[in-house]
């Protein structure tokens, strides 16, 4: 508890400090009440810092107040009260009263309901404030994300008009109008980001990284179109000299105590301290500062987007180590980079982050950062939600008009960033395979699906081919070699994933398999009489004198034996031969002699009891001589059977 105190007494004397020489500055819509006359007329209105303004538009709508749940802080349908706008009339703008529950709850229970945009009056008679979401918690995580529909506040003196005009009876029609929230002098939009690297600080952290993420796409499209200057920023408090070598602020700060961050997990005791972020800080900063000298200072989006996604906090990646392999693979110097940081040890001012705590004072119609994250467009803070299609809209509302690019006219961009070194993503040069995926979103590190073979990596440093077919694609990323016309390779599409030299090989199987010498390590060719020659990938035995080598038995036989075995072997399959013969031609005969022999039998019954069906009887001296044929024939048959076996 007392850390926390000690914390908050800290960043509130910090903030004291910055805010006696700037001022926080109330972003504004214009409100017009067009109906009826007795308020007719143009009204402020404070933008909320939640849900989607639409910038560079207007919405017209009928104002309704509800006759329960004024507030709006519980749902409405427990009161059976719907907002939504029947087809043909206009939306409902819903009007509540400040009090008791967050903004941003009294806006989305009004969104449920089918309001199009609410309108909150103050309960106080003072100068209008900006209406942020509340500090994170689970229960407001789950709404604040959704909120798409405007909001403002209003005054508490225009708030009683609207209500008393609504009691009265008199439709009350109102138009927002965002369309000069956002300066628009020229043909070029600036625009600046306050963020920050720390990915734990909640709620607001995880919509930054997801926004960053998004945006990325359109942004540098934009940025290499030359139609806009974005420049980023980082917020930092500093360590009053009074505590200076306390343990706390020589956790939280660098540069004895100039430049300080919260500590991520606000525990003292354990995790990342707050100089870690000031340094991740300070070095993406310097990243931008030396892309920007080499002229492509959209590859600031690259690097952060490539550090939240490969060195998150939670899994202990946030660090120096990481962050250089990030740099590397964008192609950047990274010796550029670190004579940028300086030495965070240094009793000095560091010059980057000096100007950096120099620019969170407000100037001219700008106020103060005081809310992170914040968006500045052509020097005006956006009020809303970080979301790419409402950040896309606010930035486009600030060209001249007929002057917007064509990514405000359509979002069907192309970010092309796989063109230039595979956007720092995994690529084999030999297979001319990339990780490297563009979207919309900008460039994304996926291994890829090529021919049906899924590669399994990161993206980033490594993806390697799984599964059956991997060794289709530069042979699985094995060793592989040809030679003498016979190739060979380390990978098996049923080894698991894994390289292993084939038969007659050793070595790791990646980068190197060497031909076995068999004769020198004795493993072939060990009888007595055998000769052993060395051959890539096998090897030759031959034996002395008049013997034979037998591979499966490692051993040397007689010419003469083996060409006994096979004279043996061939009368054997002659004596088989004959003998099938002669039993098929016997089978034959049997067949043939039975069948005459029936016909004779069926002739002379004929000729003393003709039988059934028989019109006509064969002749008996006919069949005699049939008889005598078949004889001879069976005679001549026996004969040649005889004549044979006996040869």
């Amino acid at each position: 508890m007392m850390t926390k105190l000690f914390l908050g007494f800290i960043l509130l004397s910090c903030f004291y400090h910055q805010s006696a020489m700037g001022r926080f500055v109330v972003e504004k819509n214009s409100l017009t009440v067009s109906s009826p006359e007795s308020i007719k007329g143009n009204h402020d209105s404070a933008i909320g810092n939640f849900g989607i303004p639409q910038y560079g538009g207007s919405m017209a709508g009928t104002v309704s107040y509800p006759k329960e749940n004024r507030k709006g802080c519980r749902e409405f349908d427990e009161f059976g009260i719907a907002f939504k706008a029947k087809p043909g009339t206009l939306p409902t703008f819903v009007l509540l009263d400040r009090g008791d529950c967050f903004f941003a709850l009294k806006v989305w229970n009004a969104q449920n309901a089918g309001a199009s945009a609410v309108l909150v009056a103050d309960d106080l008679d003072e100068p209008l404030i900006t209406m942020d979401t509340p500090e994170e918690d689970s229960a407001s995580s789950k709404y604040i994300e959704n909120i798409t529909i405007p909001s403002a506040l209003i005054s508490k003196s225009f708030g009683e008009k609207l209500k008393k005009s609504i009691s009265d009876g008199d439709m009350v029609n109102v138009n927002l109008d965002w369309r000069e929230s956002v300066p628009h002098p020229d043909d070029r939009v600036e625009y600046e980001l306050w963020t920050n690297s720390n990915d734990e600080c909640g709620i607001k952290c995880d919509m930054l990284m997801d926004f960053v993420k998004n945006f990325k796409g359109a942004a540098q499209i934009l940025e290499k179109g030359g139609y806009t200057l974005f420049t980023p920023h980082y917020i930092t408090w500093y360590c009053p000299q009074a505590f200076t070598i306390s343990k706390q602020c020589k956790s939280q700060c660098i540069n004895h105590g100039r430049y300080c961050a919260p500590d991520p997990e606000q525990d003292f005791s354990q995790g990342y301290e707050g100089k870690d972020v000031v340094i991740e800080n300070l070095r993406q900063l310097c990243v931008f500062k030396v892309a920007n000298e080499t002229k492509k200072p959209w590859v600031w989006w690259d690097y952060v987007t490539d550090f939240q996604i490969r060195c998150p906090m939670k899994e202990k990646k946030y660090n120096k180590d990481c962050a250089d392999g990030v740099i590397n693979s964008l192609g950047l110097d990274l010796k550029k980079i670190e004579r940028c940081m300086g030495d965070p040890n240094a009793d000095s001012d560091n010059p980057l982050l000096k100007e950096e705590q120099d620019a969170q004072i407000g100037k001219g119609s700008r106020g103060d950062v005081t809310i992170l994250p914040t968006l500045v467009v052509n020097n005006r803070q956006y009020r809303g939600k970080l979301e790419k299609g409402a950040v896309l809209k606010a930035i486009c509302a600030g060209f001249e008009e007929t002057t917007e690019p064509a990514a405000c006219l359509s979002d069907d961009v192309e970010t092309n960033e796989c063109l230039e070194n595979h956007g720092g993503c995994w690529h084999d040069k030999i297979a001319n395979v990339t990780a490297c995926k563009d979207t919309f979103r900008g460039r994304v590190c996926e291994c890829p699906l090529v021919d049906g073979v899924q590669f399994k990596g990161d993206g980033y440093t490594s993806c390697e081919a799984s599964g059956p077919g991997r060794c289709k694609i530069n042979n699985g990323g094995c060793w592989h070699e040809t030679r003498d016309g016979h190739s060979y390779s380390a990978c098996s599409d049923s080894g698991n994933g894994k390289c292993a030299c084939p038969v007659g090989f050793k070595g790791d199987g990646v980068k190197s398999c060497e031909d076995i010498d068999e004769c020198k390590e004795k493993k072939a060719c060990q009888c007595p009489e055998c000769s052993c020659k060395n051959t890539w990938g096998s090897y030759e035995c031959t034996c002395s004198g008049d013997l034979l080598y037998i591979r499966d038995h490692d051993t040397c036989i007689s010419k003469r034996a083996v060409q006994g075995k096979s004279a043996w072997s061939a009368v054997w399959i002659i004596l088989l031969v004959l003998g099938s013969v002669a039993g098929g031609a016997y089978l034959v005969y049997k067949y043939r002699l039975r069948t005459y022999m029936d016909s004779e039998i069926r002739a002379i019954m004929a000729q003393y009891m003709p039988l059934d069906n028989q019109s006509e009887v064969p002749n008996h001296l006919q069949v005699g001589s049939n008889i005598q044929h078949v004889i001879g024939q069976i005679y001549i048959l026996t004969t040649h059977f005889r004549c044979k076996s006996v040869v």
